[in-house]
């Protein structure tokens, strides 16, 4: 049997030249010492199992429900460049073989794929980890036979990354205890939570719960699989990789344990996976429960707080799931967080680009794909007048797009020709020598609101004025 250290066996991964295996850059604030060391092994002790959870993990109908899930979710390929197309006949040929090794604990898994997505500020990066398609499976089926165990123990505070509950939800939560008068909250950030968590410390909150030690290793085997960097394996000695099936409720496991100091405190809290607001009645009251909740996140869950973005402020300055609050008549409302308008504009300057290649009726797809969803988002929020600006604003780029499109004079004649206006005012339209943009005005008279509706635009106002709920 062997015990996992400090550190790892190196192996070289298939199909890579010359491969390597190195030690991660580590930061001493998330290491922690145990009292027992953690066992990874190839023929797990049985004595350790309470119970067939395994088996429960391996069941046929378990992983076929795996398997369809991740196809669904289609989702780039891991290391070995496997999409979910070749799934299929990959485990009817080898599935039999795969089950074995996990239940006789040889199954290895994979090294995860980094991808780094930008985040909103301007040179950060979200750190991405994608699994192959196998163990994606593998993970898929590990994570749906422990959310049914773990939904039982997790607060009704928390709100990411679990079944029939979303951020509609928490921000319903929020504006109750906004009502109630805690209107004074703890907006707490906490540094890089992915990337930091101590493993030590999942692994011995998953031993509370999960008595079948397999499992156990199983899990601790993922966490410790490794990054592909530049043809390099680098050693994962804390943290959770993004991007695969089995985080999200790693992660939840992991924070509830904050969820349960908070209520075992009596606090007001609403969580949604790593974004945590706490709410106060009073200013001070906020200060000292950041100052008092500091040293339970950093010497007990071994996570660090970011003190520039943790703030205490009246609910009417924070931003909560891309939302903003106000008080009316003594009522907490929902508005949108100027940060969130931006993001609008930035998605509908991309669609209306006059130089991407698009054609008219995939500009329009896509156009109408993006302010249908962004608005099903924010259908809670007051912001009528803000659609109605946004319109004008969005219609102008679209008449921008068709002046650029008609870019000869004897172009733009037979186009404005055909919607009935004075032959005089035509010519004077067609030799117009002013920028795209401030021509954009003169279009109005042309692609009037009605004729762009006829076109397939969608208008904003109108949508929002359909499915807001506020």
């Amino acid at each position: 049997m062997n015990v996992t250290g400090n550190e790892e066996n190196c192996r070289k991964l298939l199909k890579e030249d010359r491969v390597q295996r190195v030690s991660a850059e580590q930061k001493g604030y998330v290491q922690v010492h145990t009292n027992g060391k953690i066992t990874e092994n190839n023929n797990t002790n049985a004595n350790i199992q309470t119970d067939n959870l395994l088996e429960k993990i391996i069941m046929r109908d378990n992983m076929n429900k795996a398997f369809k899930r991740v196809k669904s979710n289609k989702g780039a390929g891991g290391i070995d460049g496997m999409g979910v197309e070749k799934l299929l006949p990959y485990l009817k040929e080898n599935g039999a073989d795969l089950i074995r090794q996990i239940k006789e604990g040889r199954y290895k898994p994979n090294p995860v794929r980094r991808v780094e997505i930008p985040k909103e500020e301007k040179g950060k990066f979200r750190k991405l980890g994608i699994p192959t398609a196998v163990d994606r499976v593998v993970q898929q089926a590990i994570t749906t036979i422990l959310t049914p165990i773990y939904e039982q123990q997790f607060s009704d505070n928390s709100f990411g990354f679990r079944p029939h509950r979303s951020q509609h939800d928490a921000l319903k939560r929020c504006k109750e205890y906004a009502d109630e008068g805690y209107v004074y909250v703890v907006d707490m950030d906490l540094e890089k939570f992915f990337d930091t968590v101590c493993q030590s410390k999942l692994i011995e909150i998953l031993s509370r719960t999960i008595k079948d030690g397999r499992v156990i290793s199983l899990i601790h085997k993922y966490l410790n699989s490794g990054v592909l960097e530049n043809g390099i394996i680098v050693n994962t000695p804390f943290g959770l990789p993004q991007g695969g099936p089995l985080s999200p409720i790693l992660s939840n496991i992991m924070l509830n344990e904050l969820d349960k100091e908070l209520t075992r405190r009596g606090h007001r809290f609403v969580r949604y996976a790593d974004d945590c607001m706490i709410f106060c009645k009073s200013r001070r009251s906020a200060e000292r429960t950041l100052e008092n909740i500091i040293p339970y996140i950093e010497k007990k869950l071994f996570l660090k707080v970011n003190r520039q973005k943790t703030v205490t402020a009246h609910i009417s300055k924070v931003k909560y799931l891309g939302y903003g609050f106000y008080i009316y008549r003594g009522k907490c409302r929902f508005k949108v967080h100027r940060k969130s308008v931006t993001k609008l504009k930035n998605k509908i300057r991309e669609v209306t680009k006059r130089n991407n290649g698009w054609s008219n009726q995939s500009r329009i797809k896509k156009f109408n794909e993006v302010i249908r969803g962004w608005i099903n988002y924010f259908k809670m929020a007051d912001m009528k007048n803000l659609m109605v600006t946004t319109d004008e604003w969005s219609r102008r780029k679209i008449r921008a797009v068709y002046w650029k499109q008609w870019k000869k004079v004897k172009t733009r004649y037979r186009m404005i020709s055909k919607y009935g206006i004075p032959k005089w005012k035509v010519t004077e339209m067609a030799n117009c020598r002013k920028g795209v943009w401030r021509a954009s005005i003169m279009l109005n008279s042309v692609l009037t609101n009605k004729e762009i509706a006829g076109l397939g635009y969608m208008s904003m106002t109108d949508y929002y004025l359909n499915v807001c709920v506020n």
